[in-house]
């Protein structure tokens, strides 16, 4: 486990904690005045990049830590979709991007390769674009060429 994924891990076992205890409403105030705080710096540090350096703002904005700090303030660089694009070009080319809205995305998964799965695509994205809320496989997708989808009975019409 990664230093951050393991902070990550810390920090949702202390706010369990503190949401159940009876100072909950304090600990809430708490976590909403410090992520304000950490919001508004990280704000200021991505307008300073974005004028003087956008390539530096790049680099910064793909490790994986800090896309999710930016995600979270809604400061990335890049909208959902070109994120949600690259992660997947990683993939080499058995998983796609249909769109997305609501924080659902809609992808396509290659049926005939069995070089990578569904959850390996999901964790693809959401490590890409964490503010995702549900990734929806589209299942009737198929290829220009390579002719029309069987139908329920498994015949090509």
């Amino acid at each position: 486990m990664s230093h951050g994924a393991a902070v990550e891990a810390r920090l949702a076992a202390l706010l369990g904690v503190l949401l159940t205890s009876t100072g909950r409403r304090p600990a809430e105030e708490l976590v909403r005045q410090l992520t304000d705080l950490y919001g508004e710096g990280l704000a200021r540090i991505v307008a300073v990049l974005r004028e003087h350096r956008p390539d530096l703002l790049a680099a910064v904005a793909a490790d994986d830590l800090v896309t999710g700090l930016l995600a979270l303030h809604d400061l990335h660089p890049h909208d959902v979709a070109t994120r949600v694009r690259r992660a997947l070009a990683g993939l080499g080319g058995d998983a796609g991007y249909l769109g997305g809205d609501g924080g659902v995305v809609r992808l396509w998964l290659d049926g005939g390769c069995a070089s990578v799965s569904r959850s390996a695509v999901e964790a693809v994205v959401r490590d890409a674009a964490p503010e995702i809320t549900r990734v929806e496989f589209v299942t009737a997708f198929h290829r220009i060429g390579m002719g029309p989808p069987p139908d329920r009975a498994g015949r090509v019409p």
